[in-house]
Order: C-alpha cells, then structure tokens, then sequence
C-alpha cells in the first residue's frame, strides 16, 4: 500500500523548517461578515427548516447522552460533528438564540468529556476502537465559536493541543486510520496550522510533526489528481490503482481537494500547489457538471446527465474551492465556487429546506423510486426529497453550505492591510485592519439575478479595497461616488483594486455577461449567463410519500412531471430577459420565482426514458416531431425538476423577438413586486 512505501519520506520534511507558509488571503473571524437581502433571506429560510429543527426530534443530533448512545453516528462520529459545524456559523449569522445556546451546549459537553489522554470522542468509556476523522468537522465548528466569542480561546486550544499529543501517538503507532481518516486527513491538517499560526504555545514542532504524519497515513492525493492516474469515466468498472476505492469517492475527492494547498504550507513545495490545480481541471474535464459541481452517485460517475451527485459533495466541494483560493490566490476556484453555490446548491433542497436529494441529476425528469437504479452504489430513491432518503449524511452536513460561503465572502490580503470581496452577492461587514484602519463595508445587490452591485465602504483611514471580477464579464464597468463609469482593469487574481479614502466611497459596479454555450456530451449543449446555469423547469406534481411521525413538515416528497421536457432548442435564438423588481421573493430558488430567464426557440423530439421514469441520454441531430414554440429557461437553483443538457437543432422560421412577455408568461413570477426599469 502506498501508505507504507510513502512513510519514508517522513523523516525528509520532519527535519526541515517548522515554518508555514502563509496564505495570500486571511479570512475574517465568524461574525464580521454577514449576509444581506436575498441571502439573509435564504439563511432565515434554512433556520426555519429543517437545520435549525432537527436538534428539535431528529435522532441522530437530538440525543441527550451523546457519548452513551448506541447509535454510531450519534456524537462526534458523523452526524453530531457535521451538525455542530454547520450551526455554530448558522446561529451566529441569523443571531438565532435557541441555536446557539445549543451549539455552546454541545461544545461544552465535548471538553467536558475530553479523557485524560486528551481523546474527544464517543469512544470514551467504552470499548470502540478510536479512529480520528469524525471529530474533524466538531475542531472546525469550534475554531469559528473562538473566532466570534474569544472568551472561549483558552478552553478550547487547550482541548485541543491536548488532542494533538494523543493523536501523534497514536499515529506514531499506527492507530486511528480508518477507511474514511485516510482520506480525510487534510481536515486535521487544516486544523493543526491553526493552531500554528495563532494558538502554537512552543508546540510547532509537535503540530507540524503531526501534519507530515497525516499526510503520510492516508491517501496520496498528488497521485491520485495526477494525470497519470486520474480516472477519465465513470469508475465502477475501474481498478482503482492504489487500492484505496474510498480515494475515488466524490465526497472524499471533494474534501481531498483541500490536501494539496494545505500540504504546501508545510512542504514549501510550489508543485502542491501545481498538482492541486492540475487535479481541478482534470476533475471537471471528466466529471463536471454545468451546475458547476461534478458527478459522483458514489464514488466518480463521468459526464452523463442521468448520473448523480451527492449534497454534501457541493457543500465541500465550496468550502475546499474556498480554501484553494486562500493558499493560491487562483481565480478560478472563486469563479466556480460562486457558480456552485448558485446553482449546485440550492437546486438539491426544496425550496421551503425541510427536505433534500441525497443525489441532483442535469436531466431529472423526475424524483421517485427509480426502476431500473440508474446510480450504480446507492439506492433508488436517493433523488427523491426528504429528511434522509439514501443516507441521513446528507440532513446533518448540508446546512454548512451557506454559512461556509457567506463566511468566506470577504478575505484581507497577507499584510492585513486590504480588504478583499471575494463571492458577490448582498453582504455587510465590519472589521478593522492593520494599523487601526475600522472599516465597514455594504454590497447592496440583487447578484446573481442583477448585474449591479453598489458598494459603500466606510473607513477611518485610506486603503486599497478589491472586489473580485468574474472572468464572465463582459464590458464591466465601475464608478466611483457618482464618477463617470470606467471600464474594469483587475489585476491576475481577478481582483479590481479600488483606492479609499478615509471617510464614505461609493462603489458602483455594472457586470454585465453574454450567454454563453457549453458543449456536453452527445452534442447536447447547456446554457449559462455569468454565474447561473439555465435549464427548463418542469412543472412538477408532488406526491407525499411519508411524513416523519415526529415533526410534520418532515415530509418525503416525490416530484412527477406534468408537461413535456422532450424539447431541443436551437442555440442562435437564445435571449436573456430580466425583470425589474424591487424585493425578491422568499425563497427566491423556487418554480417561476427569479427574475431572470433566457428563452430559446425549441421544439420536442424524440427522447425516451431508461427504464419508466429517468431520460435517456440527449439525442443527437434529432427531428422535431411538433411545431416549433419558444420556451423559457430559469436558473438551474430554481428548479428541482429539470432538462439542463439540451440537444440542439436548427430552427425554420420562429424567432424570439421584442414581445418577450408573451413567452414569459409561462412561467408566472409569482410574488414579485414590478418596478418599471
């Protein structure tokens, strides 16, 4: 096993430096960056689903004995850790009293139990074998309480530190490394440089010591990103070359994504970095998805449509995107994070976010039990919505999505003297940077679904302030306290640098974005416009199929579509269209409820079904088989039944011209407020 031959390369790195490298970006503590507008919103919305109830009745986070229970998902062994680190960030954004005097609880709990090796873990008191991993996301949970109540360092780094001494130990001795550690392992990595970089208390040699040890006890994810190794298809008819079939998992591979930067740091070795960029490419290359995420219904699952990929999967795909970006500065992690959060994420739970899929389709013509199984390693419901179709994974991990993104929306650069507004969207923050310089700053926007951001910055010195361009716009403009526009000049991060001035500037930003084509397989082609993918939204029937006997609005759903989705469109005629609203509707990802679209001539072709309810793969120069009409595509969020991979054909005679109501009308924007332009 690699593993084994690897280890001798410990004792190489141990002897250097016990520096680490720093990262371009810092983040900012949790709590000084919040969402606004439709984002506040959509956070409110979670809290009020099932997030912020399931500690309420939901077995395998509302159990008061954590450590004594049976159940192994039960505490710090899957289900409470990932619940702890999506609701410690969750509560604090929406100032949600309940959750967090929850998240305290469960914290002090924790240290409470903490043995006197210095193991966390249900395995004290019991005769469990101890393996590492399930407490990694609980650490992160717990770095973001310091972040926002510093009251808590001493207790917690503590904890910690005492953590680190029996997990080296037993890493020295082989111990610890399951199936699910030794991918991983980089989330421990993560941690430890924390602790390096702000809490060492003498102990560098200790914490980097124990990061070289982790690398060196799992999965080797330079080789597995490699192009030599990478697999290029779908892999459930593939060896895996190492013997490791975990390391093809896409859950895992998402994580994994995280490993090589944070390797960097304490291997100062440039060509970390350059493998974990390579790995991205070749990920999306052969995986991708146009949501932006990719296909893994286990483990990696090629380019079909029919094929799935799993919720927790997007969520850590946008906080490893996220890290990427911070060690490497390369824009185009931040590019298709943000087209990840807004279309990936929220088209996987309903709109109300009492329910999710355990598995998100490009082509789902439907959300039932599946006859026959298109998914290989999981079962046939995973794309129905619900509290937890396929595996509950899924319930307890999602809701770090949002807060995760928000959190990591605004950076400062290395020398703490620059702000940096990474993903766009309706943030407020407040902070203060280097030499005393107390900033806040105001996005008010309606990004992604309007092309204009206005930006007030208020700070008691000048500094340079940047915001992120996306490499989709076209012809962007900027104007500065009511200045003629300016077209944009961002530096190779994609970063607009803006001069500040000590007191109030307003920023102004036009974004603009052409429709844009992205070639699929089969000659199928998908639709975007700057972050958002577009795709046919199938009106859906809606069936219940059971309700969780303690909390009614935990309700399996299936989704049965009632109009005809068998359609090609003709590229050439696709038109965006915006509405101008004043208030976006809550929740805005649902049928009809964004205000942008692009209609497309198309006409329906003969397209049959797998089995009786997936699609079949797009087909290629197909006939039409009715007349031609114009139809409307909607953000790829909005929809939980959809055609987002469309085969094309070449129009007679419709054209979409000036009178673009009469088409949207088919999608009634229901509970929008109209403004004139």
């Amino acid at each position: 096993m690699y593993v084994f031959k690897a280890f001798g390369a410990l004792s190489l790195i141990t002897r250097g430096s016990c520096s680490l490298v720093s990262k371009k970006f810092l983040t900012l503590p949790l709590g000084e960056i919040r969402p606004a507008g439709w984002l506040y919103d959509q956070l409110v919305v979670q809290t009020n689903g099932i997030a912020g109830h399931m500690h309420e009745f939901y077995d395998l986070v509302s159990k008061t004995d954590w450590i004594g229970g049976d159940s192994y998902y039960s505490y710090l062994e899957e289900a409470g850790s990932y619940w702890f680190n999506a609701m410690v960030s969750n509560g604090i954004l929406v100032n949600h009293t309940v959750i967090m005097n929850k998240t305290q609880e469960f914290l002090d709990y924790v240290l409470d139990h903490q043995d006197e090796t210095g193991w966390l873990g249900p395995e004290v008191g019991t005769d469990k074998p101890r393996f590492l991993w399930g407490r990694y996301p609980f650490f992160f949970g717990a770095i973001q309480m310091v972040e926002y109540n510093p009251a808590l360092t001493d207790r917690v780094v503590t904890a910690l530190h005492k953590f680190v001494v029996v997990a080296n130990k037993m890493l020295r001795e082989g111990l610890g490394v399951d199936k699910w550690a030794q991918t991983r392992w980089e989330d421990f990595v993560m941690v430890l440089q924390w602790l390096h970089d702000y809490h060492p208390q003498g102990q560098e040699d200790l914490l980097v010591d124990t990061m070289v040890r982790l690398k060196w006890s799992g999965v080797p994810w330079e080789k597995v990103f490699s192009e030599e190794y990478f697999p290029t298809v779908a892999v459930e008819t593939l060896e895996n070359p190492f013997g490791l079939e975990l390391s093809w998992h896409g859950v895992n591979m998402a994580e994994g994504m995280k490993a090589l930067p944070s390797t960097y740091r304490f291997t100062h070795n440039v060509s970390d970095l350059r493998a974990a960029s390579d790995g991205w490419d070749l990920m999306f290359r052969y995986h991708g998805r146009p949501s932006g995420a990719y296909a893994a219904d286990e483990m990696l699952a090629g380019l079909e449509a029919v094929r799935g990929t799993e919720l927790c999967l997007v969520v850590e795909l946008m906080f490893s995107g996220s890290y990427l970006y911070q060690v490497s500065g390369d824009p185009k992690y931040a590019d298709r994070i943000e087209r990840v959060a807004y279309n990936a994420l929220p088209a996987t739970i309903t709109a109300n976010m009492w329910g999710r899929q355990y598995l998100a389709q490009s082509n789902q013509i439907a959300a039932k039990n599946m006859t026959p199984n298109p998914f290989p390693e999981d079962g046939p419901e995973s794309n129905i919505f619900g509290l937890e179709p396929n595996y509950p994974c899924c319930t307890v991990n999602f809701p770090q999505g949002w807060p995760k993104y928000i959190t990591n929306a605004f950076l400062t650069t290395r020398d703490g003297e620059s702000l940096v507004h990474l993903f766009l969207g309706p943030f407020s923050t407040s902070t203060v940077l280097a030499k005393d310089n107390a900033v806040s700053v105001d996005v008010d926007t309606q990004y992604p679904f309007s092309d204009t951001l206005v930006t007030t910055v208020m700070a008691m010195k000048a500094f340079t302030y940047f915001v992120r361009i996306p490499k989709w716009v076209i012809g962007g403009t900027i104007s500065i306290n009511g200045g003629a526009p300016k077209a944009l000049t961002p530096n190779e991060n994609g970063l607009q640098p803006v001069d500040i001035g000590a007191g109030t500037t307003e920023i102004a930003l036009e974004l603009p974005a052409d429709i844009t084509i992205e070639n699929r397989p089969h000659g199928s082609i998908a639709v975007h416009r700057g972050p958002l993918n577009y795709a046919f939204d199938i009106q859906r029937s809606e069936t219940v199929l059971k309700t969780d006997p303690r909390q009614s609005l935990a309700v399996d759903l299936q989704y049965d579509a009632k109009e005809d989705w068998e359609y090609a469109i003709d590229p050439s005629t696709l038109k965006f269209h915006q509405r101008q609203v004043s208030n976006l509707p809550s929740p805005v990802w649902d049928y009809g409820l964004p205000p942008v679209a692009i209609i497309a001539t198309a006409c329906l072709v003969d397209w049959p079904v797998d089995g009786d309810m997936f699609a079949a793969s797009p087909p290629e120069n197909p006939d039409c088989v009715g007349p031609e009409r114009v139809i409307v595509l909607s953000p790829f969020g909005a929809t939980k039944l959809r055609i987002s991979e469309f085969p094309v054909f070449k129009s007679n005679s419709l054209q979409p011209n000036g009178s673009d109501d009469i088409y949207l009308e088919q999608v009634p924007l229901s509970g929008i407020t109209e403004t004139e332009p």
